[in-house]
């Protein structure tokens, strides 16, 4: 008899899991037939993926690219072609060609490092199939972590089973509301979402030191975010929730909503000196209270 329920529960369970990522805590949610088995295979899509894209790895694909200048492989081709994208419609300030200043950036958030990037970089990426040539390191951070939420999602997708992965912010279409986190260190969320898109959040309040963080903008070679929170919600997929936020986080205010409210498919909430700054339909995506 208890092997039978043992064999019922793990045919239709109800269970999570909770792993180190690409520097945060990723969550894998899921219930339904095999459960345990879809956020297994979800986990080891975000491992395997992280171990290819992860630029201070120096096995990683993303570190042969930079190291020598080509790589063959598929997931970063894919990475690579949605960042140019991205670069032509933000008109440069999301430039995956700055490599080198992510690089020094992170050394320095890390603590390992007491030397800001000054210089910014320029430079050209050819790609054929998933053969990806390049003359300047690349900086692939601002997709990478929503690529991962996005395949881990799809590796937990089967019929009969639901979920949904987190990763530091970034998110899938959560299966139930789910709070954006409040930048100011209280535990009162700033919204409580209830969406069938994409998530992301950024902020300089994530990685932060020394009053620098992880955002930057190179159309005027300055570093920091210009506000206190970006959550974006996206129809496409979380790698475009990713790099929008990231972007939108590197904007000032005003150019910050003028590029949201004419992004098709993406609503935003912007967080300005305690200010709340939302697209005009994003309450759409908020539970009502």
């Amino acid at each position: 008899m208890m092997g039978s329920l043992a064999s019922v529960y793990e045919r239709f369970g109800d269970t999570h899991r909770e792993f180190e990522c690409c520097d945060t805590t990723f969550r894998i949610q899921a219930t339904g037939v095999r459960a345990d088995a879809g956020t297994t295979a979800a986990r080891k899509m975000a491992e395997s993926l992280e171990a290819q894209l992860n630029a201070f790895d120096a096995a990683s694909a993303v570190s042969q690219l930079n190291r020598g200048g080509e790589v063959m492989n598929e997931h970063v081709a894919r990475i690579v072609r949605r960042g140019l994208e991205y670069n032509d419609r933000t008109e440069g300030v999301f430039d995956i060609h700055q490599g080198r200043v992510e690089h020094d950036l992170k050394t320095f958030l890390r603590g390992d490092s007491e030397t800001l990037p000054t210089e910014f970089d320029a430079g050209t990426v050819q790609i054929s199939g998933s053969h990806i040539t390049t003359d300047v390191e690349l900086d692939l951070n601002g997709l990478a972590k929503g690529y991962i939420v996005d395949r881990a999602s799809e590796a937990l997708d089967g019929v009969g089973r639901r979920g949904f992965v987190s990763g530091g912010g970034d998110m899938s279409p959560p299966t139930g509301p789910v709070a954006i986190e409040s930048p100011y260190g209280d535990d009162t969320p700033l919204k409580v979402l209830d969406t069938d898109w994409y998530v992301a959040t950024s902020g300089g309040y994530r990685r932060s030191r020394n009053g620098t963080d992880h955002v930057y903008d190179p159309t005027t070679e300055s570093l920091g975010s210009h506000h206190e929170s970006v959550t974006v919600v996206a129809r496409r997929d979380c790698m475009e929730a990713d790099a929008l936020a990231t972007t939108l986080a590197a904007l000032p205010l005003a150019k910050a909503r003028e590029l949201a409210s004419e992004w098709e498919g993406l609503e935003a909430l912007i967080i300005h000196n305690g200010v709340f700054h939302t697209t005009d339909v994003f309450e759409t995506h908020v539970l009502d209270t």
